[in-house]
């Protein structure tokens, strides 16, 4: 297939472009590298530096005749979504939406979203979250995300188009970056290997669902041989403890290394954990990496990327 990947400059995003070429695949990149690098763009890959908001990119959709779309890009900061909701709209429902509706003059037919596990539920009234769990998002983030889940249900419902949106947990795992809008595996492992000493904010009890990248590619290609659509967690049902995650990781890196903790930060959701029984069932997708192995792998990657 001949297949769009926004964001694919981006950490889950060039990973999933790079199993889409190995499986034969035409790639297109569109993304303004304003969170993502040029390096981590495979190699085969035709690359468009473009704004999904932008009528350059529109036109771009346009124009190629994409079959398929895999739309990762997005503003992704939970806290920059609260400083200013209006920008982060902007990029993650109206940039989709400038895609869509070229889109579906071009002809698309499958779209593969990465929507988000813990900030569309909220904090759980049940254990492990399943995509019946009620949604209550507590960002501006988490509501723009399910706000795109419901434009893509319009799209399919009036123009026939089928998507697949993929609730992501916590993804880690090699090529993260450990600055910028990084998740906290990255930033501790990157901490421990310079020698300095990470922050655990508040107890270091809330918990999150750590899903390894390598196995987020796989729901990526399981999405989008689907033949439907529909809503699938992309998760472990295992919660690991912020304190856990700095032990695994203190283990394998700087084993002297103490906690320190400082106050916790204002509105942190305490637990996030999701169920994969629909992925499992419907996808045949299921999680391979449980965190021991997925942060040694990590830390391998981190030793050698960064010369520690």
């Amino acid at each position: 297939m001949k297949i769009l990947v926004s964001g694919g400059a981006g950490f889950i995003a060039s990973h999933v472009s790079g199993a889409l070429l190995r499986a034969g695949h035409e790639v297109h990149i569109l993304d303004d590298l304003s969170g993502g690098r040029r390096e981590n763009i495979p190699e085969g890959a035709v690359f468009h530096e473009l704004d999904i908001r932008s009528e350059k990119a529109s036109a771009c959709m346009l124009e190629q005749g994409f079959e398929a779309f895999v739309h990762h890009a997005a503003q992704m900061d939970v806290r920059k979504s609260v400083a200013d909701p209006q920008f982060d709209a902007a990029v993650n429902v109206l940039g989709l939406l400038n895609l869509m509706e070229a889109g579906r003059r071009a002809g698309l037919k499958k779209v593969v979203f990465a929507s988000t596990g813990g900030a569309i539920y909220g904090e759980p009234d049940y254990a492990p979250q399943d995509e019946r769990h009620v949604t209550r998002p507590l960002s501006p983030y988490g509501v723009a995300k399910l706000c795109a889940e419901h434009y893509l249900d319009y799209y399919r419902s009036q123009y026939g188009i089928p998507f697949v949106a993929l609730r992501y947990g916590n993804v880690y795992g090699p090529g993260q970056n450990p600055h910028g809008e990084a998740g906290v595996v990255a930033i501790f492992a990157e901490r421990m290997l310079r020698g300095e000493q990470p922050v655990i904010y508040g107890d270091g009890l809330q918990t999150r669902d750590y899903v390894y990248v390598g196995d987020v590619v796989q729901a990526n290609l399981s999405a989008l041989a689907y033949d439907g659509s529909g809503t699938f967690n992309i998760g472990t049902a295992a919660e690991t403890s912020v304190n856990d995650l700095f032990d695994i990781l203190r283990e394998r890196i700087a084993p002297d290394m103490e906690r320190r903790h400082e106050a916790g930060r204002p509105g942190e959701q305490r637990r996030s954990v999701l169920a994969f029984d629909l992925a499992r069932r419907e996808l045949g997708w299921a999680p391979g990496t449980d965190i021991e192995h997925g942060l040694e792998e990590t830390v391998k990657w981190f030793r050698k990327h960064l010369n520690y």
